[in-house]
């Protein structure tokens, strides 16, 4: 099975910015789409923003323009820069890694809280 690791949470003032970075282990296999997704307390796990191995990211509204996705396929890691951060980003934050053709085909890290103060 796959080890993700993210590193790189902490608090920040509003409008302050933090980079997020998954770095991915053991059995990788072939990574296809690796990204990030975050839960807030009391909230459902969202798709904050994803990548695939062939560069094409995707966005969830809310972080569009604020947040850049990026990947080192060589070092199977998924970085997130995070800029003009809003309290309503705050969340633990997690990282995901796609394996078709894999047991278990999506893969989990354990998470990073990211918290933004007003």
């Amino acid at each position: 099975q796959v080890q993700l690791v993210e590193s790189g949470g902490g608090l920040v003032r509003a409008g302050g910015s933090l980079r997020l970075s998954c770095a991915a282990s053991r059995s990788t296999g072939i990574i296809t789409t690796m990204g990030w997704y975050r839960q807030a307390p009391g909230k459902q796990r969202e798709l904050v923003a994803t990548i695939t191995s062939g560069g094409v990211t995707n966005y969830a509204d809310s972080v569009k323009g604020r947040f850049t996705v990026s990947r080192d396929s060589a070092k199977n890691t998924v970085y997130l820069q995070m800029n003009s951060l809003k309290p309503e980003d705050t969340a633990v934050y997690y990282c995901n890694a796609d394996r078709p053709g894999y047991s278990p085909r999506s893969n989990w890290g354990r998470g990073t809280q990211v918290t933004v103060a007003s």
